[in-house]
């Protein structure tokens, strides 16, 4: 074996978190946007981050993002927008990215549910 191949002591076993986008994560800003992580990776080089975000109707969030993320919208719907002025009426099945440097605006006329995926370590949203 080289030196730079990895070895493991046997099996890694999976993680499962039952009905997750049914539990509504914690308030993050405003009064209508949550957002909490289900599951993190150890990994400290390329950290993963994966959760719920949800927005109800109210206060816009503008978030600017300092690492990448992606966003599938699986219930109700979000208006987003950023700064060069693309927009998008986004709805359930629809995927988003975001690249580090973007700066997102979040809307919705009722609420928004979405499961993401951020390049980022655990609660550091």
């Amino acid at each position: 074996m080289s030196s730079g191949e990895k070895t493991t002591a046997g099996p890694v076993a999976m993680a499962y978190y039952a009905k997750a986008s049914s539990v509504k994560p914690p308030l993050i800003a405003n009064e209508n946007a949550f957002l909490g992580d289900v599951s993190c990776s150890t990994d400290s080089d390329k950290p993963m981050s994966a959760g719920f975000y949800r927005l109800e109707k109210g206060t816009p969030l503008v978030y600017e993002y300092n690492y990448h993320e992606m966003k599938i919208i699986i219930e109700g719907s979000f208006d987003i927008s950023d700064e060069t002025g693309t927009k998008a009426h986004g709805v359930a099945g629809d995927v988003f990215y975001f690249p580090a440097g973007s700066k997102i605006t979040f809307t919705t006329e009722d609420f928004g549910l979405a499961f993401y995926t951020g390049q980022r370590a655990r609660d550091s949203a």
